[in-house]
């Protein structure tokens, strides 16, 4: 008995004895009770057995011996009624258990039909992109053509036409190709890996400088940034981050890109900092959507689909993205891989 506790048999003794002697229904609460505080705290139905059969010892020593019939019957009752606790913590179990089988069927059934409906768009894509690349192909074509055999025959203003139908149908070859991008990124396997970002960071600006190599952009990048995820998707992420940063300072003359980190509480958050044209504040919750713009085309070219690119890729991970910026004063852009990623800053 010295896995049990002594202020428990004692108590369960007193009961029982008092049941033996004058029966009723205070005596069989008192036993629910005990099998309760039993059941609180921890003790198993072979417990309860060793105490029952100890307390009967107990009160046979004291003068309300067991052995006649319509005292073990008493006995039983007492027991039975001390049971009632862990037969019904069984029962809610069983019951928990049937319904999370039923849930986990449901979800089986959801995952399945998640499955055949992205498979579903996977198809309905390509066949977009099909369908839709080759007549805007040819409208391009047929437009450069114009302009080019017909040129002396043209005035100003048909040339002009022209051109609007060539940008046009470029500018929607690139829409097609954006959300395609994007629904590869929703669909495709996450590899984690360990992702050293600021070399990314570093070669993305590297390419950007060199498609403008006349323009005098600031960059920093903090060295030893590292994370576990996937390296594609994350390139993914900061090309689209920091080619953004270098688009929106394309018309400061002291333009300054910044690619660093900071942890708080045990998690590594990233941040992209710029001082280009920024953003009103009061639009934020408009730059992770499909579409969505802050400045015109005429303006930064783009076709409003990275952002919500990069916020899927982030969500991904386990991760968060948020951004803060002010017209004219530049924006800042952050976010984290979660804690379905760890990540590290080297010393």
């Amino acid at each position: 008995m010295s896995t049990l506790p002594s202020n428990l048999l004692e108590r369960y003794a007193v009961a029982l004895q008092s049941h033996l002697t004058n029966p009723d229904d205070t005596a069989l609460t008192r036993a629910y009770e005990l099998g309760r505080s039993a059941l609180d705290d921890g003790l198993g139905v072979l417990d309860m057995a060793t105490l029952h059969a100890e307390a009967l010892r107990i009160a046979a020593v004291h003068g309300a011996p067991a052995a006649k019939p319509v005292e073990a019957d008493k006995a039983a009752e007492f027991f039975i009624e001390s049971l009632s606790p862990f037969e019904m913590s069984l029962q809610g179990y069983r019951e928990s258990n049937a319904r999370l089988t039923a849930l986990n069927e449901a979800l089986d059934q959801a995952r399945i039909a998640a499955e055949e409906a992205n498979r579903e768009l996977e198809s309905f894509s390509y066949s977009v992109a099909h369908d839709l690349r080759a007549p805007l192909r040819s409208i391009d074509g047929f437009s450069q053509a114009l302009l080019e055999d017909y040129n002396d025959k043209l005035d100003g203003e048909g040339k002009q036409y022209l051109r609007f139908v060539r940008e046009s149908a470029q500018q929607m070859a690139q829409l097609i190709d954006d959300l395609l991008n994007l629904s590869r990124v929703t669909r495709s396997e996450l590899k984690r890996e360990t992702v050293d970002l600021s070399v990314l960071g570093r070669g993305i600006l590297a390419k950007l400088a060199r498609r403008e190599p006349g323009r005098a952009v600031t960059t920093t990048v903090q060295d030893g940034m590292t994370a576990e995820g996937d390296e594609r998707l994350l390139g993914v992420v900061l090309e689209n981050l920091l080619g953004n940063a270098w688009k929106f300072t394309g018309k400061r003359g002291d333009a300054t890109i910044a690619f660093g980190s900071k942890v708080s509480g045990g998690l590594v958050t990233y941040f992209i900092r710029d001082n280009g044209a920024g953003f009103d504040m009061a639009y934020a919750d408009k730059l992770f959507g499909v579409f969505q713009r802050l400045h015109g085309t005429h303006e930064f070219e783009g076709t409003g689909i990275g952002l919500a690119t990069v916020q899927r890729i982030i969500r991904r991970h386990g991760g968060r993205i948020g951004a803060e910026g002010a017209i004219d004063q530049g924006a800042t852009f952050t976010f984290d891989l979660g804690g379905k990623a760890f990540a590290r800053m080297k010393a």
